[in-house]
């Protein structure tokens, strides 16, 4: 830094942690929006008190700290992002309603290329992924802030019990202890049958299943549809706090209230370390496909546990680099 001006070396040494500290402000936060806000105040005030900085800890460290506290300072408020299945029970599919929360009730989806770094170790990769997941991110968001902080990184960016503390100002017991903890409540979770099993990179018969999916989707095929769903699968659409259970509500629903969206379209996208689709329905005023959700699925045991539509794509499209229309002609099947 010279005379307050970001020289370009600094901004380049800053700006190559960006991802990795998108990815740790996201399971922080739940929030894709809020973890980017932090990351820019993060590297902001890396930029203004750098000519403070000793180099007695990496960048890298000084960074997570600056990240850290961050973090901390925006979950001082107590919002616990969420699922709707964290908030209330089901609804049959007689009495649905669609009534919405405020934007910062929900988890939030997230792309892949904007919370993973590349890494060429496939363990390292792997342990990224399932950590951005949306039930191990709903389980984070059960976690008291510092909880959740020491869980991220020993278990996931497999910090040592003394960096975690030196970072934290407190103790390697109290950081062990709240590793403790923190396990035990993601425990009790998995127990209830939280998370999802799906190979990176999807197996041949995962590959199989999507496109059975996309085509029973597209095709709005509810016969099909029902086929591939888990007897235990959820549907869930934030901001909507409805969520449905069983292949039977779940179908019944997409027949009825959801009937706008035969013949959409599915485009392929990466979201929270799982499969996921854009979607565009028939847009009958301006012909063409209009956006409609972001959809990340959950898959089990060769079946489809997880229906997530996240509907707010004006939020959604853009973060996902998608466009915000497809004309008729480029819907067209090879």
């Amino acid at each position: 830094m010279t005379n307050g001006t970001m020289t370009p070396e600094l901004d380049s040494a800053l700006e190559k942690h960006r991802v990795e500290l998108t990815g740790y402000c996201y399971r922080m936060l739940g929030s894709s929006f809020e973890a980017e806000d932090a990351v820019q105040d993060t590297l902001v005030r890396a930029w203004r008190s750098y000519d403070k900085f000793e180099g007695r800890s990496s960048l890298r460290s000084w960074l997570y700290r600056i990240a850290t506290n961050v973090c901390l300072d925006m979950l001082t408020a107590g919002n616990k992002r969420a699922r709707p299945m964290d908030l209330t029970d089901s609804t049959p599919l007689a009495q649905a309603a669609l009534s919405p929360r405020p934007d910062n009730t929900w988890l939030e989806p997230m792309p892949d290329t904007r919370v993973l770094p590349s890494t060429a170790d496939p363990a390292e990769a792997a342990v990224a992924k399932e950590s951005v997941r949306l039930a191990f991110m709903a389980a984070l968001q059960q976690l008291p802030p510092k909880q959740r902080a020491v869980l991220i990184l020993r278990e996931v960016l497999a910090w040592k019990a003394s960096e975690v503390a030196e970072l934290l100002g407190t103790t390697v017991a109290s950081v062990n202890s709240a590793l403790q903890r923190a396990r035990a409540t993601l425990a009790e979770r998995e127990e209830r049958g939280a998370g999802a099993a799906v190979s990176d990179p999807l197996d041949e018969e995962q590959q199989k299943l999507l496109e059975r999916y996309v085509a029973a989707f597209e095709g709005y095929d509810m016969t099909a549809l029902t086929a591939l769903l888990h007897e235990d699968a959820v549907m869930t659409m934030p901001p909507f706090d409805l969520w449905l259970a069983g292949p039977a509500d779940i179908t019944g629903f997409m027949a009825t209230l959801g009937a706008a969206c035969a013949n959409s379209r599915l485009l392929p996208v990466e979201a929270n370390g799982l499969p996921a689709f854009a979607h565009y329905k028939p847009d009958p005023e301006a012909g063409g496909f209009a956006p409609w959700a972001v959809q990340v699925l959950e898959i089990s045991d060769g079946r489809i546990t997880g229906f997530h539509c996240f509907l707010d794509t004006k939020r959604w499209f853009p973060l996902f680099d998608l466009p915000l229309r497809l004309e008729a002609e480029t819907d067209e099947v090879e």
